[in-house]
Parts: C-alpha cells; structure tokens; sequence
C-alpha cells in the first residue's frame, strides 16, 4: 500500500505519541488522547466551514490537553501579522478582535522563527508581551505555541494556555500538539480547496444565469423580406459578455435593426442586455403607430443612466430602414461603426454619425441618412469580431474582417456570416475568448 508523505509523517508522529503514552499508568488519558487525535482526523475528512472546524478543534485541545484556555492565529503575508481566528476560554471575546505583528511576543516569536515553544513562566521569559493580559484581565503562566506550516509556507500559529492542574506542558503533550498542528494546517489547506470549488461552481452558475438571459432576449427566428436578406450570429464567450441584437419589423414599411455591447461581464452585463431589450419592448408597445427612433434612442439613454452605475454603459447602433425609400437611418452610440460594401467600389463607407455610449452623460445625438443601392452588403459587429485574439496576442483586426467579406459580397448573407466565423476559427485557433463574437449580416435588393 502506498502512502502519502503526509501520511507518513502523521502516522510517525502518532507512533511517538503512543511509544510516550504507553509509559504512562493512567489508561484513560491514554485513551483520550488517541481518541482526539483520531476525531480531528475524521473532522477534516468533513466538508465543515473553516471557522467552525477550527473552532471545534481548538475547544477539544483546550480539553484534552487540560488548559484555561487555546487559540488560533492566521497569518496575513501583506500585513505581516498574526490575526486570532479562534479564541477559546473565558476571555477569548476580548482578545479575538486583535491582531500580532510578526515577530512580537510569543506567538509571534514562534511565527518569525517557524520553531515551537514550551514556556513555564511567561512572566519570566523576556519575549513574552504582556498587553494582552492586562486588556482581558487574564493571567498567563503556562503557554505552549506551535507553528502551522504547510510544506514551507507559513498558515500560522497555535496555542494552549495554562494548564489547569498548575503543572507544565510536558513533552507529550507538545507531541500531540504539534501532531494537531500538522492536521490543522491540512484542513486548512482542505477548507481552502473547498471554498475555491464552491466559487467556481457560483461562478457556473452566474455565466449560465447569464448565457440564458442573453440567448431568451435574441431574435428566435430572423425575420424574411423580399427586398432585403439577412445573417446573423452571436457566440458567447467564456465569460458571458453584453452582446445583444435585435430585428424588428415594425410594420410594412419600416424595419428596426439594433446592436448593442454592454461593458462588464457575467450577470451585471446581461441585466443591463435585459433592460435594453426591456425598454424596447415598452417603447414600442407605447409607440404602436409611429415608432420615432430618434426618441427612442434618447429615452434608452435616459434609462440607463438612471439604472446603472458610472462604470456601466453600452455602445449601440441604430438602423431604421423604410422599405419603400429604400433609405436607412442610421444612429451610432459609440459602436464600431457598421462597414457598407458597394459592388464595383473598393472603399467601403463607415456608419459613423450619431454621438457617445449610452447610459454615461445627456447629449445630443446625431444621425444620416444612407440611401441603399442594389446587392449593398451591410456588416454590423461587435468589438468581439476585430479584438479576437491568436496564439501571438494579435488581433483580428477591421483590415482582415473586411477583406473576408469583400470577397464573399456576392454570397447568401447566412453564408457571408459562415466566411466570417470560419476565418476567426481559423485565425485564432485554439485561444479562448473573453468576449462575445457577433455580427449581421444585411443585402439589399431594389
């Protein structure tokens, strides 16, 4: 059978500890003792909040060993101090709230030189800080004091005071002791790797929260014209970002057409996703026989400044296209400008007018008005498409993005979208993303 160098290590401390026990008459405290050692063990084995395993192990010292009172101390590397983590005995309350420079008094003498200690008198020896007892009006005669130590990383320290029989910790009980500091460190080092998994498992909660808040808000089913074609996708990164789109049509002349990218991640980013989609929804119902986008766009701005905090803001692209002038208004709140390819022409024209993110500061908005010609490819995206990066940290970049779509202008735009995402896999190969890919995909026919 194989065992682990902590087990090793334990089972020969436990071997020490009952070589020195067994030249002792008194059975029962033989019995105890192993008895303790053996429910530490099994409390660690249990998924038990660090505090409250703490703190019962420290009561059951205390007892065991046969002392006023135990306490325990982490250590805080920033700080370079000790902070009491549990305080047992009767003036444990009084002294918990404190903390101990490294290197002071006894407790952290034995930090700073990771080396444990026996003191008969504390009174007498000249390292011992006396401010404690006088603020709790305790007296401290008899102290034992161990490190906790996991590999070489200092965790902290642990003591037991005042043996209540008025006699000295002896070597027995410092084996025991430093034998509950090894456990103690491990179940520690165990309550950590625990409450790492409990956060990871919150935080898959939170991005699939947030993934199901984002996918419930999009189009279920792009809608079909007969003068105009579209593509669409959006593709949820790791960390859920803020990316949202929407397709309207809103009655038989005019189309609605949003994109929006919310700053932050996770949850925060997709309740300020749900509060767009929100407000479009109760603008519209309230708005059924003229929708005004211009009024639109200033109410949504309005909403989210008084919704959301500072940090929190949205950029946006607003297209109303009237299907009978073949005209699109177009409305850009700080987004990457949407890109128009014209068949015959090598420049493409940048969808720029409008004015800054929305939800920030009131200002004025602007917009233009773009006639559409015949087979003009619209691409709308979000930064998600141009910031993807490679192996080499490089970026997609716009120059790259439009080529791809130059040369597929006279495709599906469902196959135009598939050109795009094929090109990003290929680019970025296995690296993961931090934020979400979208793009659409508009062609005009007259």
């Amino acid at each position: 059978m194989f065992y682990t160098r902590k087990q090793t290590a334990y089972f020969r401390e436990m071997c020490v500890i009952l070589e020195q026990l067994q030249q002792v008459d008194d059975l029962q405290l033989l019995v105890d003792r192993m008895d303790f050692l053996h429910s530490v063990s099994q409390k660690i084995s249990q998924k038990k909040a660090l505090p409250l395993l703490l703190q019962e192990i420290m009561e059951e010292s205390k007892n065991v060993l046969n002392a006023e009172a135990s306490s325990l101390l982490l250590y805080n590397v920033e700080q370079q101090k000790l902070s009491f983590q549990v305080a047992t005995g009767e003036k444990g309350k009084i002294i918990e709230k404190y903390s101990i420079p490294l290197g002071t008094g006894l407790a952290g003498w034995v930090a700073e030189h990771r080396m444990p200690l026996n003191i008969e008198d504390c009174y007498r020896d000249a390292r011992f800080d006396p401010r404690f007892d006088k603020m709790s009006h305790f007296i401290t005669k008899s102290l034992m004091c161990v490190p906790l130590m996991r590999e070489d990383k200092l965790i902290g320290v642990m003591q037991v005071i005042n043996k209540r029989d008025g006699e000295s910790f002896d070597d027995i009980d410092m084996h025991i002791f430093e034998t509950l500091a090894s456990q103690c460190a491990i179940a520690i080092e165990n309550a950590q790797l625990v409450e790492q998994q409990l956060e990871t498992e919150v935080l898959k909660i939170e991005l699939e929260t947030a993934r199901a808040i984002q996918q419930n808000l999009l189009p279920k089913a792009l809608p079909e014209y007969e003068d105009i074609s579209i593509g669409a996708k959006l593709v949820a990164a790791d960390q859920v970002g803020g990316d949202y789109f929407n397709i309207l049509r809103l009655n038989e002349r005019e189309s609605l057409f949003l994109i929006a990218d919310v700053s932050g991640k996770g949850i925060p980013a997709a309740l300020i996703v749900s509060t767009i989609h929100s407000c479009l929804q109760t603008f519209l119902h309230l708005n059924q026989e003229h929708f005004d986008l211009m009024g639109f766009v200033h109410n949504l701005n309005s909403v989210l400044i008084e919704s959301t905090t500072s940090d929190k803001f949205a950029t946006c692209w607003f297209g109303l296209y009237d299907h009978h002038s073949k005209v699109m208004t177009s409305v850009n709140c700080g987004h990457n400008p949407p890109f128009l390819f014209r068949q015959g022409e090598q420049n493409v024209i940048a969808l720029e007018a409008g004015g800054i993110f929305l939800g920030s500061i009131k200002v004025p908005i602007g917009h233009e008005l773009i006639p559409m010609q015949s087979n003009d490819v619209l691409l709308i995206y979000t930064d998600g498409v141009t910031e993807a990066w490679n192996r080499k940290q490089v970026m997609y970049g716009e120059k790259r993005m439009q080529n791809v779509i130059r040369k597929n202008t006279l495709k599906s735009p469902a196959d135009i979208v598939v050109a795009l995402f094929d090109d990003i896999y290929h680019y970025i190969g296995p690296t993961k993303q931090s934020d979400d890919i979208t793009c659409l995909i508009i062609k005009f026919q007259r």
